[in-house]
């Protein structure tokens, strides 16, 4: 199995690992990966007291937000989101190179 991987400038190799999933039990929405990410991967969503989005933001529901994966494909794997993330709630995987291919 081929694992996609690039160059940085000083020519080491280097292979990104991209964001799988939030772990939404352990997320406080504190915010400090949407700040990190510019590439619009990140959302913030409110939870009511059953664990369900609230798609309202007024809604008098709303137990807590947490951070959600709007745009998985805008992600380039530099796991920026979990170096900030003070409870650990990312998972990030490499990229096959043979999924490209299909």
């Amino acid at each position: 199995m081929a694992t996609l991987t690039g160059l940085t400038l000083g020519g080491k190799t280097w292979t990104p690992q991209f964001v799988q999933a939030i772990d939404l039990k352990k997320c406080i929405g504190c915010g400090r990966c949407f700040k990190v990410c510019g590439r619009n991967v990140l959302l913030l969503k409110a939870l009511n007291e059953d664990g369900e989005f609230v798609e309202d933001e007024d809604d008098e529901d709303i137990e807590r937000k947490v951070m959600t994966i709007q745009n998985a494909d805008n992600c380039i794997g530099c796991q920026a989101c979990s170096r900030v993330c003070p409870k650990n709630c990312y998972t990030h995987s490499a990229l096959d190179n043979t999924a490209l291919n299909n």
